[in-house]
């Protein structure tokens, strides 16, 4: 049987304001609490980096598999994460999304795991269509194993699943995960102070900590004015 778990991407040196509270928790602790919803195992891959320290207490509190790797070479903190606590299937997330469904991350996972290919790649961040926010790419173990192996420039090792994701590598079969309408340019990732701003008002005036990505899709389509704008292509 294969092992499925969310390994997410959590690192002030990446993004210092995952630790900033918000409705009385952590953007972080809003991020882990969408992650335990989906009912598998959660690693937080975080950096040696002292600064990181307090991502590493947070996560172990809550009783969460916890890797300390490279600041730079992410690639490697993943695949180290993965093999130590014997993954064999990974779920990526980055910790800049505090209101990721983890609904959304359940159904996907059998979705990948009912199509019985080592070598799927099964994502919504290549033909965007879900907000900024709610990005989930899903690999094996052998894939991430070999793109570990492969991938020798910096900026690739940095982005995780670049390696993966690549169209020349005809190892790696690809499959996109559609929302029903294309809603890509709505933004709740938080990487700027903007983005702080709007998803505070999200969380602590509409509630939207407790809404799944439908919801979410609802209540920005009712308030425009808090959807962001989101006009970057391609994955994290």
């Amino acid at each position: 049987m294969n092992k499925v778990g969310i390994t997410t991407q959590a690192s002030t040196v990446e993004n210092g304001m995952i630790l900033t509270e918000v409705g009385g928790k952590t953007l972080l602790e809003h991020h882990l609490d969408h992650l335990e919803a989906a009912g598998l195992p959660v690693v937080v891959a975080t950096s040696t980096a002292a600064p990181d320290d307090r991502v590493a207490e947070v996560a172990s509190a809550r009783g969460l598999g916890v890797h300390r790797g490279s600041e730079t070479d992410v690639l490697e903190r993943f695949h180290d994460a993965a093999a130590r606590f014997g993954l064999d299937v990974v779920v990526r997330v980055t910790a800049d999304s505090p209101l990721v469904d983890g609904r959304l991350i359940a159904t996907a996972a059998e979705q990948y795991l009912a199509a019985e290919d080592p070598w799927l790649y099964l994502s919504n961040t290549q033909i965007r269509s879900f907000p900024r926010g709610f990005d989930f790419e899903i690999f094996g173990i052998g894939a991430l194993a070999m793109a570990h192996a492969q991938a020798r420039k910096a900026p690739v090792r940095a982005m995780v699943t670049a390696y993966i994701a690549d169209p020349e590598n005809p190892w790696t079969h690809p499959r996109d995960v559609i929302w029903p309408e294309d809603k890509s340019g709505y933004r709740v990732a938080v990487e700027s102070a903007d983005d702080l701003e709007r998803v505070r008002t999200l969380i602590e005036e509409y509630d939207a900590a407790a809404l799944s990505v439908a919801q979410v899709v609802a209540l920005l389509d009712e308030h425009p004015e808090l959807a962001g704008a989101d006009e970057r292509p391609g994955p994290e």
